[in-house]
């Protein structure tokens, strides 16, 4: 379009009209001045013109005041036809175009750079994944292509079964419906990490022209393969190569969120011996709307999610509600508090799954007789110690020194050597036993909750009764996440502003109890108040954790620096959300069954006060 032509001009014009009454901010209009006038934006500068002539700026400010991120991981956000800050044909393009370049520079010369790809229920999954398709076609890649959605874990899986260079994960995982993401995976099934990730981001942000290949021209010359089938068998059998031998006498309601969870999660259950396991069926069709879930937002960590589900479990008799995300790598579980008739239910959080899972992880290595010296176990910095002190029990080393995000777990699976590997797992409900995949896996952790559950249940107890007694043996632990939603511009301003605020102004007590510790991921320092920083050795991420004063120290950190964590108080804000997240621990010495009740109650207190004083220091 000439820059004479009347229209563009009314329409730049227009642009500079809402800068200047301030309806957008100036990255808006220097980008949608970019997308109306530069030949590689001209695919889109239709649609874009009519938004502008419709006057939506408020949609358009928030397409376009930056430039979504293609972090460590992918690139995740909300759909929109247009605009530099969303997630649509251009900015999909873009990030296969940057990783195909990326891959093709790394590669021995004269290698054929292959992707498996796959994706989810989501709208527009299955489109997104076949651009991504053609994109790679015509950078000259062999694509492996699962059609049909499938789990997250399996695309993981299935880069390792096909040997491939990268994989492609088309999904946002528990995000609401408007969303949609590419997840990156690097050979041998990890999301990408250092040097690749950089190296990645480096390559979208200089794509000028995406080049594509129509998808059927590769299917008719063989360059794309269909692998469905076989990638699906391998899958089922490797998870199952986790199964233990025991009861199996229990009733699953189990719900994939609408979702693709009954492809992963209910076959291998079923080879597993399990034969009581029912979807629950308002949320069995697949559905990117999730229209029967609380919010349309289908999330296991939030309880409310599996309310509905529990009371059809309750209605029914059974024995165990299980939940998985749309993509199928977390699992949510809720059980009844004892085998008593019409006992109470209540779900499980993330880091008493972590716990009961670790546990049970252990189990079934040695009921299998692969037990051996130095196995161990991976979680986060900010997962319930009770992890390591269930592990430490049995035996096993701990690595709990991993930044948020699974991909780092994996990292360490393979720097410590996958041989001795038991269990994997972070407190936003993913876990991972076996090393058939490097990423967490809902289906693997089904299967050790039911077993699990199923072995307790032989022995007339719950899952429940399990963690009161680890809470007996090893202290009672309690925590609690909190999700303060800081959308837009501002939004990441008010959260750089926090997180300056913590680091310039350290707290010094939180719920009644002293800081005793101050330890800083972004800077790798550790101080005690009134004390000179000490360096650590780690990765650096934007983290600040705070250990309070309460609990006897125990057991110690991978390198000897730090206990479990037991009080404590961290901040982060999400890799992958509008927000940031405080994560709050209690937690009390080894006590009797019958002190346990006042003890929760008391740790909750404690909970309570922690959240009011991060509350008021933040403003939220």
């Amino acid at each position: 379009m000439p820059a004479t032509d009347p229209d563009l001009v009314r329409r730049l014009d227009a642009i500079d009209a809402a800068r200047a009454a301030g309806t957008i901010t100036e990255h808006s209009a220097t980008t949608m001045r970019d997308w109306l006038t530069a030949p590689r934006y001209a695919d889109f500068a239709g649609e874009l013109a009519g938004l502008i002539d419709a006057g939506r700026w408020q949609e358009l400010d928030d397409a376009y005041w930056t430039v979504i991120p293609f972090g460590t991981g992918g690139r995740r956000g909300k759909m929109y036809p247009v605009g530099s800050n969303a997630i649509n044909d251009r900015t999909i393009g873009e990030s296969a175009q940057g990783l195909a370049d990326y891959v093709r520079r790394v590669l021995p010369a004269g290698e054929t750079p292959t992707c498996t790809i796959a994706y989810d229920t989501r709208h527009r999954s299955e489109h997104f994944a076949k651009l991504c398709t053609e994109v790679l076609l015509a950078a000259g890649f062999k694509v492996f292509f699962l059609r049909g959605v499938r789990s997250t874990p399996e695309l993981s899986f299935g880069v390792r079964f096909t040997e491939s260079s990268c994989g492609i994960m088309v999904t946002a995982s528990h995000n609401p419906p408007t969303d949609n993401a590419v997840k990156v995976y690097w050979a041998g099934g990890v999301q990408v990490l250092p040097p690749h990730d950089k190296g990645i981001i480096e390559r979208v942000m200089q794509v000028e022209e995406i080049r594509r290949e129509p998808f059927e021209e590769g299917v008719a010359s063989g360059r794309v393969r269909f692998v469905e089938e076989e990638v699906d068998a391998a899958f089922v059998a490797a998870v199952l190569e986790q199964s233990a031998p025991g009861p199996r006498d229990i009733s699953i309601l189990y719900s994939p969120l609408h979702g693709v969870g009954a492809t992963a999660v209910v076959p291998v259950l079923a080879g597993a011996g399990f034969k009581q396991v029912r979807l629950y069926g308002p949320h069995e069709t697949p559905d990117g709307d999730f229209p029967n879930v609380p919010g349309h937002v289908a999330n296991p960590e939030v309880p409310a999610v599996l309310e509905p589900v529990i009371a059809a479990a309750l209605d029914a008799g059974d024995d165990l509600v299980l939940a998985s995300d749309p993509d199928c790598d977390r699992l949510g579980a809720a059980a009844p508090l004892t085998r008593a008739d019409g006992s109470r239910w209540s779900v499980l959080t993330g880091n008493q799954l972590c716990s009961l899972l670790c546990e049970q992880a252990i189990a079934a290595r040695a009921a299998r007789g692969q037990s051996q010296p130095g196995d161990y176990i991976v979680t986060t910095l900010v997962t319930s110690g009770l992890v390591r002190r269930v592990a430490e029990s049995h035996g096993l080393a701990v690595d709990d020194t991993q930044l948020v995000g699974f991909k780092w777990i994996c990292s360490a699976i393979d720097r410590h050597g996958p041989e001795r590997f038991v269990f994997g797992t972070e407190e936003s409900h993913g876990y991972l036993a076996g090393t058939h995949v490097r990423d967490k896996d809902a289906a693997v952790a089904a299967l050790l909750m039911a077993e699990q559950t199923a072995a307790l249940a032989a022995e007339g107890r719950t899952p429940h009764e399990l963690l009161d007694e680890l809470f007996c043996r090893f202290g009672c632990h309690q925590e609690r996440t909190i999700n303060v939603m800081l959308p837009g511009a501002s939004g990441m301003d008010r959260m750089k502003e926090i997180m300056a605020t913590l680091r310039a102004k350290p707290l010094a007590a939180c719920g009644g109890r002293e800081v005793v510790r101050i330890r800083d991921q972004a800077s790798l320092t550790t101080w005690t108040p009134g004390g000179d920083p000490e360096a650590y050795d780690g990765v650096k991420s934007d983290l600040i954790l705070f250990d309070l004063a309460g609990l006897p120290e125990a057991g110690s950190r991978e390198g000897g620096r730090f206990p479990p964590l037991g009080n404590a108080v961290a901040a982060r804000p999400s890799g992958t959300e509008p927000k940031i997240k405080f994560y709050l621990f209690a937690a009390a010495p080894p006590s009797s069954y019958a002190d346990l009740p006042g003890i929760k109650e008391s740790l909750r207190n404690q909970i309570d006060r922690m959240e009011a004083d991060l509350r008021a220091l933040v403003g939220v």
